[in-house]
C-alpha cells in the first residue's frame, strides 16, 4: 500500500504508476533528501515534537541508508513514485513506526523543494569550478600570445589589428560574468523552504531557523505558499546555463572557422579531433561542433521550465514534476561541455605566422592612416574620405597601404611624410592602442593580472 493511500479504495493502475513515477530522474537527490530529513528528524526531536529517542533512531537509520545507497546495495522501487518516498519506505522496512514519525510536520511539496534546491546549489559550485578552470585556461593562453597578431574582425570582415591574447580575454569577460551570474543565481537558490507544509505551513511549533542553518541556507522562505510552487530558481539557473553556453557556442563557431584551410589561425590536437569515414585528408573539429550544437539542447531546457510555469495557479501542482528532468539535462550537457572544450583550446596549436599573415591583409592599417592624418590637422572626416580613395587605389593596383610609395602617398596628402610607414605598421597599431581594455600589451598585461585577482578573491 501506498504512504498515501488510506483515502483510496483500489490501488493505481500499472500504466498510472508508471506515468506518475520520478524515480528514473530525481533518484539522484537521494543524498540530499537524506541530508535534509536528518535536519528535520533533528529538529523534530529538539522542539519535543517527536522523542529524542525516535528523533536520533530516525538519523542514524537515514545515515546507514545513505551508505547503502552509495555502496549500490539499494535498488528503487517505481511504485514508491520517488526518491522521497521510497526513502521513507526503507526508512519504515527498518524501524517500523518509529519511521512513520519522520515526516511530521512537513509535506512532500516543501520537501521536493528543498532538496531541489540543495541540490542546485550543489551542482553550481560544481560547474563554478569548472568555469574557474576554464578562466584559468585562457589567462594561460593569453600570456603565452602577447605579442601575436591577428585580424579583429567585424561583420567578419578583417578591421583592425589585434593580438591574439586581446582577443582570448574577450572571452574570460564573457566567462567572467557567467560566473556573476551564478553567483547571483546562487543566492536565489539559497533559501530554505521546508516548513511550508503542502502550502499553508504547519500547526507544529518547528524551528525553521534550526533547519536552515544544519543545511547552510542563508534564508528561509517568507511565504508557504511561494515556498511550495517557486521554480523561479531553476528557470534562472537554466538561463544561466543558457548564457554559458552560448558564450560557448560563439567560441566554437570561430574556431571552426579558424581551423578550416581558408583561415588556418588554429589546429585542434588530434585527441580533439575527429576523421572522415570516406576522406582520408579530413581532420575535423567535432568537438567545437557539438559544443555548438548542444546549445540548442539546453535553450531548449529553459524554454520547457517557462512554459511548464506559465499558466500554473497556486500552490503545487503535479505539473511541476516537469521542472527537474529540464534543469538536470541542462546541467548534465554544460557539465559534459566545459571540461572537453577547455581541454581542446589548452591543446591546440596557434598558428602565428598564418595569423599575422592575414592581419597584413584587407586594410587593417586603414584607420590607422586616418588618425595619422587626423593628428597632422586633418578633420577626421575628411580624414576617412582620404583614406578611402587611397583604399580604393590599393584595390585597384593590388597593393597593401603600407606597400604605396612615398610618392603614390603624396598624391592623396602632402601632410603624408616618411614616418607613416612605422605609424601604420602592425606593430604600431596594436601597441598605440594602449588604453584600458585596449590590444596593446601592456593593456592586455594589466587585464591578465586584473583576471588573476579576480579569481583569487572571489573563487
Amino acid at each position: 500500500m501506498k504512504l498515501w493511500g488510506g483515502r483510496f479504495e483500489k490501488s493505481t493502475d500499472k500504466s498510472v504508476d508508471d506515468f506518475n513515477s520520478s524515480i528514473r530522474f530525481d533518484s539522484r537527490m537521494y543524498k540530499q533528501d537524506i541530508l535534509g530529513s536528518i535536519a528535520h528528524a533533528k529538529m523534530l526531536g529538539k522542539c519535543e515534537i517527536i522523542s529524542q529517542k525516535d528523533s536520533d533512531l530516525i538519523q542514524i537509520t537515514l545515515k546507514e541508508i545513505l551508505k547503502e545507497i552509495e555502496n549500490g546495495q539499494v535498488e528503487f522501487e517505481i511504485d514508491a513514485e520517488d526518491i522521497h518516498m521510497n526513502i521513507e519506505k526503507i526508512l519504515i522496512s527498518k524501524i517500523g513506526d518509529v519511521g512513520k514519525r519522520l515526516h511530521t510536520g512537513r509535506s512532500r511539496n516543501d520537501q521536493v523543494a528543498l532538496d531541489f534546491r540543495m541540490y542546485l546549489k550543489d551542482e553550481v559550485s560544481k560547474i563554478k569550478k569548472m568555469l574557474i578552470s576554464l578562466e584559468k585556461t585562457l589567462i594561460d593562453i593569453s600570456e603565452k600570445n602577447l605579442d601575436v597578431i591577428l585580424p579583429g574582425y567585424t561583420h567578419l570582415q578583417r578591421a583592425q589589428p589585434i593580438t591574439f591574447a586581446h582577443h582570448m580575454m574577450a572571452y574570460f569577460q564573457m566567462f567572467k560574468r557567467d560566473l556573476g551570474r551564478l553567483d547571483d543565481c546562487y543566492k536565489r537558490i539559497n533559501v530554505m523552504p521546508l516548513g511550508s507544509g503542502a502550502l499553508a505551513s504547519t500547526t507544529y511549533p518547528i524551528d525553521r531557523p534550526m533547519v536552515a542553518n544544519d543545511l547552510g541556507f542563508d534564508e528561509i522562505s517568507e511565504n508557504s505558499l511561494d515556498g511550495v510552487s517557486d521554480r523561479d530558481f531553476a528557470i534562472e539557473l537554466a538561463s544561466c546555463l543558457s548564457i554559458i553556453m552560448m558564450h560557448l557556442s560563439r567560441f566554437s563557431e570561430e574556431l571552426i572557422m579558424w581551423s578550416s584551410h581558408e583561415f588556418g589561425f588554429v589546429e585542434m590536437d588530434d585527441a580533439y579531433s575527429t576523421g572522415s569515414s570516406i576522406m582520408p585528408q579530413k581532420k575535423n573539429p567535432d568537438v567545437a561542433e557539438l559544443v555548438r550544437g548542444k546549445t540548442g539542447r539546453v535553450y531548449g531546457s529553459l524554454i520547457s521550465l517557462l512554459t511548464v510555469m506559465k499558466s500554473l495557479p497556486l500552490a503545487y501542482n503535479k505539473d511541476m514534476q516537469e521542472d527537474k528532468e529540464s534543469i538536470f539535462d541542462g546541467i548534465d550537457t554544460v557539465k559534459l561541455c566545459m571540461p572537453v572544450f577547455t581541454n581542446m583550446i589548452a591543446t591546440m596549436k596557434i598558428k602565428k605566422e598564418n595569423m599575422y599573415k592575414a592581419a597584413q591583409g584587407g586594410f587593417t592599417n586603414a584607420t590607422d592612416v586616418a588618425d595619422y592624418l587626423v593628428k597632422k590637422g586633418i578633420p577626421f572626416r575628411n580624414a576617412h574620405e582620404i583614406i578611402g580613395k587611397m583604399v580604393l587605389y590599393c584595390i585597384g593596383n593590388n597593393k597593401a597601404i603600407d606597400e604605396l610609395t612615398m610618392e603614390e602617398f603624396k598624391s592623396f596628402s602632402d601632410l603624408i611624410e616618411e614616418d607613416v610607414y612605422r605609424e601604420i605598421s602592425l606593430e604600431t597599431c596594436v601597441s598605440g592602442r594602449n588604453i584600458t581594455g585596449g590590444p596593446a600589451k601592456e593593456s592586455v598585461m594589466a587585464s591578465i593580472q586584473s583576471a588573476k585577482e579576480y579569481l583569487r578573491q572571489k573563487h
